[in-house]
């Protein structure tokens, strides 16, 4: 509980800051001024506009940028699948500890505190490791949204059969959003015995709210979302084929 509570309050946060230094409704340009603009937003404008040049496509552009971000962002990730994995060979022994310090007064609680940290410590296990690849996506997501919306040629250009800075009209990408959403978290979750309700809820919660975000948001987001879930497929089926194989295998028996 303190863990989630801990990342809702650093993403209520962190969102909070950006949407009070960030002007919305002006063009992004080497001009604009303040931190998130200077070193977010316009690098991310600039680096879209100059592969959409290379390439005659922002589509395409957005695509490369995506796969440019998951690239330098992959130590983290692998870093969080072993962490994720290590976290479930540990919970028989977390389970033992619960049941010895069963009572619920405070200093008992404090002693089970310390012996899960301790336990932690003794396998090099950091509870709060699957927060960093949220944190660090979030302002990216967002950079990319006001580089979008704020450089009209990236706006005003279309790609497919939907213009980047609109919604897109016939609901594909959003649908694919959610799809994919699903399956990357399905696959994240295999292999864990211990799986707890609140998992199993956001297997279907999170993919619901990524449809209704696409829908409301410009096709170009929908885009990099889409395509930054395809790569999370492909690595967590190389790096989690045994888990992926193993809960196949248990499903064909159920």
């Amino acid at each position: 509980m303190k863990k989630k509570l801990f990342l809702g309050i650093t993403l209520i946060f962190l969102l909070t800051v950006l949407a009070g230094c960030t002007e919305i409704n002006q063009p992004i340009t080497d001009d604009s001024k303040g931190v998130w603009n200077e070193y977010v937003v316009y690098p991310l404008s600039l680096v879209i506009t100059y592969l959409a040049e290379v390439f005659k496509s922002y589509g395409v552009a957005i695509i490369v940028v995506t796969i440019l971000i998951r690239l330098l962002i992959l130590p983290l990730m692998i870093k969080q699948m072993r962490n994720t994995k290590a976290m479930q060979m540990l919970q028989p022994e977390m389970q033992k500890l619960k049941e010895k310090y069963s009572s619920k007064d405070a200093q008992t609680q404090q002693q089970l505190q310390k012996e899960t940290m301790a336990l932690f410590q003794t396998y090099g296990v950091n509870p709060l490791a699957g927060c960093f690849p949220i944190l660090i996506q979030m302002p990216i997501l967002i950079g990319i949204f006001h580089a979008i919306t704020r450089t009209s040629e990236i706006a005003n250009n279309s790609f497919l059969w939907f213009d980047l800075g609109a919604r897109d009209p016939l609901f594909i990408l959003p649908i694919v959003a959610g799809i994919t959403t699903f399956i990357q978290q399905k696959m994240m979750m295999a292999g864990n015995a211990n799986q707890n309700p609140q998992m199993a809820m956001m297997l279907w919660v999170m993919p619901i709210m990524i449809v209704v975000f696409a829908i409301n948001f410009p096709a170009a987001l929908s885009l990099y979302w889409v395509v930054g879930n395809l790569f999370m497929i492909i690595q967590t089926y190389f790096i989690k084929g045994p888990d992926l194989k193993q809960a196949n295998v248990e499903g064909v028996k159920k």
